[in-house]
């Protein structure tokens, strides 16, 4: 089977559509990381994404009978853009089936490129089973986004064109996975042509598909994935490439999303390029890989594998990355209520930049303060809580809070005394009208809304803190509304943070 897969890397008809992408140098986090760093740009193909190679591999095999019956896809984005560009150089109709949810940067996009576009659902789930029913009805010929031969072939010419564009042995390659079609192709051939090069997978912490499969020993099913990195996003990986990643990766490595976001921001300062969160995942995974074994000398390479990022997220991004660095840190920290005692904080934090910071009396003996400082790395942020609690400060870390870090920095008001039996959750909502009505709907005014706040992040799901007042003899049937609500959801009742904020 290896070799079989050599040949169609080795014969992938590409180039047609694909360009060679550049393997660069990235000197300044050469130098930061103490290795030398190389960037796969794939970013820098026609529609911003490697998902172009294995499209168009697949679509110039079909023969006369496939082309004229035409092509069908379900994707939120890169996928959709590499059928549609590969269909219209084979002079063939292609239907994409797109959640209703995905951007319309991205629907103008296939549009653009001649793609008929069909929305339906919320999810990717609920597009590809539409577009299998399309398939089924219309006789059209489906191409998916990662388990076919054809397409993990295609996009295995990457590692063949990066094994001829570095003079030198590459020590490890880091490779993002969502579907495993990308790593699986890359994987293969780097195995077999230079067996000592080490091959990285790299998933976001809240999309484990392959991780979690890996561990299993079997393909699972994710009950549900996260959607900063959308073009991860999978429940569950192929059946073709599960084989390969369990033969041929010697890792697969999770990574947050404050790191996707740092990342980001090393590559804009090296290439000025914004590169999608999924395009950052392998860079990402690489920072984390190089912290934790204190890798140095060595040659490593990642895969910037898109670029297609919505620009209204970008003010998300750039409020994690300083976090994703770690050269902010983020505390919520009690003081007296008392004359002089917010000037006696400051001058125990000296002139250090504060990044944020809240407050609003919420008692007459003590209040809590929402702060965020300015460092220069991870232990400054220890040596800051050392030093605020030797002097007398409660101090609580909020550096892994998500509901502190999405929700309670923008928050005002404080706690209310009014409030009884609340009960809080952070909420996906999809990002299209009438999600919030659907939830207002079922929960038909059975309990009070004494909490609420959303921030639109220019992504497919919104993310949501809602508070309802719930009694105890209620909760059975909160729980049934919650569970038919078919909503991700985190109980966030017994935070922290939102003890003493909210």
């Amino acid at each position: 089977m290896p070799n079989l897969y050599l040949e169609a890397i080795e014969h992938a008809r590409v180039y047609d559509v694909a360009r060679e992408t550049p393997l660069e140098l990235a000197p300044a986090l050469s130098g930061r990381l103490h290795n030398e760093i190389l960037f796969k740009r794939e970013d820098l193909q026609p529609v911003f994404s490697f998902k172009l190679r294995g499209a168009y591999n697949k679509i110039a095999h079909m023969d006369d009978a496939d082309c004229a019956r035409g092509v069908i896809c379900a994707s939120a984005g890169n996928h959709a853009q590499g059928v549609a560009l590969s269909a219209r150089k084979r002079g063939i109709r292609a239907v994409i089936v797109m959640p209703s949810t995905t951007p319309d940067i991205k629907v103008q996009s296939v549009k653009r490129l001649g793609g008929e576009v069909v929305l339906h659902g919320d999810s990717y789930s609920d597009a590809s089973a539409h577009a299998q029913l399309l398939q089924q009805e219309q006789g059209l010929s489906f191409v998916h986004p990662y388990d076919d031969p054809l397409v993990i072939a295609g996009q295995g010419t990457i590692a063949e064109e990066m094994l001829r564009q570095t003079p030198r042995d590459l020590d490890a390659v880091f490779v993002p996975i969502g579907g495993g079609g990308l790593i699986a192709g890359m994987a293969v051939y780097l195995k077999q042509k230079s067996p000592h090069t080490r091959v990285i997978g790299v998933e976001p912490a809240d999309s484990t598909a392959m991780y979690d499969s890996l561990q299993a020993g079997r393909r699972i099913i994710l009950d549900q994935v996260g959607i900063f990195a959308d073009g991860v996003a999978v429940k569950q990986v192929g059946e073709i490439t599960f084989d390969l990643v369990r033969r041929y990766v010697d890792e697969v490595m999770l990574v947050d999303t404050d790191e996707i976001c740092a990342a980001i921001k090393d590559i804009y300062e090296e290439t000025r390029s914004i590169v999608e969160p999924a395009g950052a995942l392998a860079l990402a995974g690489m920072k984390n890989h190089i912290a934790r074994h204190g890798t140095r000398g060595q040659t490593l390479a990642c895969v910037n594998s898109g670029a297609n990022m919505n620009f209204d997220r970008l003010r998300h991004v750039a409020e994690r990355t300083e976090i994703g660095e770690q050269r902010e840190a983020l505390f919520a920290v009690t003081i007296p209520e008392r004359p002089g005692a917010f000037f006696d904080f400051c001058r125990q934090i000296g002139r250090r930049g504060i990044t944020e910071f809240n407050y609003r009396l919420s008692g007459r003996d003590e209040a809590h303060i929402f702060v965020g400082i300015r460092t220069a790395g991870p232990s400054e942020g220890d040596e800051i809580q050392a030093m605020l609690e030797s002097h007398g400060y409660a101090v609580l870390n909020l550096r892994s809070n998500e509901l502190a870090k999405l929700h309670v920095r923008h928050m005002v008001g404080g706690r209310s005394n009014m409030v009884r039996h609340e009960q809080l959750y952070r909420f996906e909502f999809p990002e299209r009208p009438g999600a919030l009505l659907d939830f207002l709907t079922k929960a038909a005014g059975r309990w009070n809304i004494s909490l609420f706040h959303y921030r639109n992040q220019g992504a497919a799901y919104g993310r949501v803190l809602v508070g309802m007042e719930v009694p105890e003899d209620d909760r059975k049937a909160y729980q049934s509304f919650l569970d038919d609500l078919d909503y991700p959801y985190v109980d966030e009742s017994q935070n922290s943070a939102y003890h003493l904020f909210l």
